[in-house]
């Protein structure tokens, strides 16, 4: 049972931190960003929240299938471009 959890914890990990990644990509953004901090809150909150609602709202649970990896794609596309249009600053680490 504990393996089946962990299992289960790295790979929504993996997918938000993909989920970010294509977020970006999405949104215009390089596939090779200089700053990587963004795409991982974004991927990791799109994940959470979007993967969990559109999986509950598929009738497939909490697992991960489909119905919960586009959820998750398309939250952390939501969650990303919210945060450009709040200001946050990709670009400020790079400046440094």
């Amino acid at each position: 049972m504990e393996r089946c959890t962990t299992v289960l914890i790295l790979a929504i990990l993996a997918l938000g931190f993909f989920a970010g990644w294509l977020a970006n990509i999405i949104l215009g953004g390089s596939s090779r960003p200089a700053n990587w901090v963004p795409l991982i809150i974004a991927g990791f909150a799109g994940s959470f929240v979007g993967g969990m609602l559109f999986s509950l709202l598929a009738g497939d649970g909490l697992r991960i299938r489909p119905s919960g990896i586009v959820g998750s794609i398309i939250g952390a596309v939501i969650v990303l471009f919210a945060m450009q249009k709040l200001g946050y600053d990709s670009r400020a680490a790079r400046r440094r």
